[in-house]
């Protein structure tokens, strides 16, 4: 009997161990109200980026009244967003490239050995989760976390 209760938690375990092959960084967290009747309601938007360190990775907002809570969604939400990102001998990118989004711009480029992540803010927590070791990267324009991640 004692064997039969405690398969349940052997499975869980499994799974908290499964989970943590990935590796999360806490991007940003901003405080966020909303104008309400009464005055204003405050509550917390984290953005955190999630990845395994071996070419795959997402990022995930979540919003709460809680920090705890806010960061909790974000990385629930990063873990369903994952995409793969092909690596050159496991620690560069295989060719340069350059991203969009809004009034961000992005330009990565591959580096050789030795070079380390040259990179800022959220662009550096993407690399560091995907397992992206000699790169270098430059963000021109809006410096908001959300266009560069």
């Amino acid at each position: 009997m004692a064997e039969e209760r405690g398969r349940g938690r052997g499975r869980r375990r499994d799974r908290d161990e499964e989970q943590s092959e990935f590796v999360d960084k806490l991007v940003g967290i901003n405080r966020v109200a909303k104008t309400v009747k009464g005055g204003k309601n405050f509550g917390f938007a984290a953005l955190v980026v999630v990845g395994d360190q071996k070419g795959r990775a997402g990022f995930g907002k979540g919003k709460a009244r809680e920090v705890p809570e806010a960061i909790r969604k974000a990385t629930e939400e990063a873990k369903r967003n994952m995409v793969r990102v092909p690596l050159r001998e496991g620690r560069t990118l295989h060719h340069d490239g350059r991203g969009r989004w809004g009034a961000g711009k992005v330009v990565l480029r591959a580096a050789p050995p030795g070079t380390g992540v040259i990179a800022g803010g959220p662009m550096r927590a993407v690399m560091e989760v995907l397992g992206i070791q000699d790169v270098v990267g430059k963000s021109i324009g809006s410096p908001h976390p959300h266009n560069k991640g």
